[in-house]
């Protein structure tokens, strides 16, 4: 996906947000921020893909503060927040309903929400709202006729809810899956380290993506990940970071793009009102 105006403004909410969970000083914050300021205008242009110019600011900011990961502790708030969460759900046996929690565990997003919000209550007004778009059905059937699946995490904290859905399709369909997480820290997104704490590689080939960035960036990712984007079956893609990517590559296999759409651009692009939750088949 392209960058559109509005990004802009989303960027420089992120820059501060970023940059307040470091311990640098004002002073250094003013010259990181005037710096890039000084880069958006150079290369925020209407060719410009948004998630790899996101993931280069945020590059940058984590070199210029000595901060490897600045959002290190609403990551593990994230993750605290879906356990306490699923603790108190009653879950079903409805394939349907673990998708559903799949989504809205996407709400746990420190990069795309302000600071104040609620996230937990937005779970919880989130449970019974179906997606608007929902290819479930779809998705069901081709994971049905799959060997081998693909499945790229987003944040962490919804990496709870992932596990659910992922534990459902092992016991229902016993296909392989295989879980791709981030290299190293960005944003709030959910690493190894957090697949390995809640025992996914029980049920799933955990993976690296071979890079720090938001979402898949073709750029930057690993041969093994460009491959298994080729030769999977099927690709289940979390969030709205993995949507930016993806859609910038030419793809031959069917891609589920499971997600929130907390950002006005996304949800523009793709039809729907802001804060939609959302099941979409993209056939190759």
């Amino acid at each position: 996906m392209k960058v559109k105006y509005q990004c802009a403004s989303c960027m420089l909410r992120q820059t501060r947000e970023a940059l307040d969970y470091t311990k640098v000083t004002d002073e250094e914050k003013m010259r990181i921020t005037q710096e890039i300021i000084q880069k958006l205008a150079k290369v925020f242009n209407p060719t410009t893909q948004s998630n790899k110019l996101g993931t280069d600011l945020h590059t940058f900011i984590k070199k210029e503060t000595k901060n490897s990961d600045p959002y290190k502790k609403p990551r593990e708030k994230g993750n605290q927040l879906a356990k306490k969460i699923i603790h108190d759900i009653k879950l079903t046996d409805k394939f349907e309903d673990y998708v559903q929690l799949a989504i809205i565990g996407n709400i746990i997003d420190f990069g795309s929400l302000e600071k104040d919000v609620n996230i937990e209550k937005l779970i919880m007004d989130n449970l019974e709202q179906n997606p608007v778009i929902n290819d479930t059905k779809k998705l069901k059937e081709a994971i049905i006729k799959s060997e081998n699946i693909l499945y790229l995490a987003d944040n962490g904290g919804e990496i709870v809810f992932d596990k659910l859905l992922i534990q459902k399709i092992k016991k229902d369909y016993d296909t392989n899956i295989i879980l791709a997480l981030k290299e190293g820290p960005i944003l709030n997104d959910a690493l190894i380290s957090d697949a390995l704490d809640l025992n996914l590689d029980q049920y799933a080939k955990i993976i690296s993506t071979g890079a720090s960035s938001v979402g898949v960036v073709e750029e930057y990712i690993s041969e093994e990940l460009k491959e298994l984007l080729k030769t999977s079956d099927l690709i289940i893609s979390k969030g709205m970071g993995n949507f930016e990517g993806l859609t910038e590559m030419t793809l031959e296999k069917p891609v589920y793009y499971l997600l929130n759409s907390k950002c006005d651009v996304i949800s523009s692009e793709i039809g729907v009102k802001k804060g939609s939750n959302l099941v979409i088949e993209k056939l190759p």
